[in-house]
This record gives structure tokens, sequence and C-alpha cells, in this order.
């Protein structure tokens, strides 16, 4: 995979909400960005390609969410459908990024920083979308040295 410049977008896709997350122009730095909440499919992809172009996002990371053994359950296959939908929309590059314990992990981090349970309910899957976005930048600047 070749790093073409510019912004990188995750999604952490969940059945309600879908975290999203966006990386600065030179790829280094995750931040979480926002949550989606739509009442359907198709205006959760609407309002996530709309967001794509807006951000000029180059590639789109979505979290996949494997069992415990690394292999696709039942909610790593919603979301490749979700990922298969979200191309038909825009036509940008989609990689997935093991995602076992990112929410787990946003929310341990939340409560570390003294978040309250209304405010980690808000932020949490945003959150998660970051932890999904940096350790795929990691990955890949480790893989350039």
């Amino acid at each position: 995979m070749m790093t073409v410049p510019g912004r990188i977008m995750a999604l952490d896709v969940g059945d309600v909400r879908t975290g999203v997350a966006l990386s600065d122009p030179l790829q280094m730095i995750a931040s979480p960005h926002s949550v989606v909440c739509e009442p359907s499919l198709d205006k959760t992809i609407a309002a996530l390609a709309r967001m794509i172009r807006e951000t000029e996002a180059v590639r789109v990371v979505v979290g996949l969410p494997l069992d415990r053994d690394g292999q696709p359950g039942p909610q790593a296959r919603k979301v490749q459908a979700f990922i298969d939908r979200l191309r038909t929309a825009c036509p940008v590059e989609i990689v997935t990024q093991d995602e076992r314990f990112t929410t787990a992990q946003s929310q341990r981090a939340l409560i570390a920083a003294d978040c309250s349970r209304k405010k980690r309910k808000q932020v949490v899957d945003k959150v998660a979308a970051a932890h999904i976005l940096q350790t795929y930048l990691d990955r890949q600047a480790a893989r350039r040295e």
C-alpha cells in the first residue's frame, strides 16, 4: 500500500453509533472527531460519505471486531457488509484494522481521566476510533522505518 499524503479517517462501527477519528495531514497523530448516530444504515453511510469528502480523507480505516482467537465472528461480518456499502457510496481506499479491546481500552482511559459516565457514553466511540487509527498509523510508520 502506497502512502498517499493527506488525512486518514478511522471508523469504530457499532450497531447504534459510529465513532469517527481523523489523522493530521502528515498521518502521525490520530484525534477523536465525531460520532455519527443516524436512524438508518442508509443515512449513516450518506453522512460518512459526506464527511469523507468534506475532510478530503485519502483513506478510511475501519475497525474490524475479531473474536478473541483472531477470527471474524458475526459482528465482523456485519462490519464487512457495512464496508461494502460505504465503498459503493464513496470511492476511497478502505482498509481494516483489528479493533479487539479498543472500546474497553477507551473506557479505561476515560475513567482514568475522571470522565463521568454520561460524558463517557457520548465520547467513547470517537475515542475508540482514535485508538484504531493511532494503532494503524503506528503500524504504517514502523513499516516505513
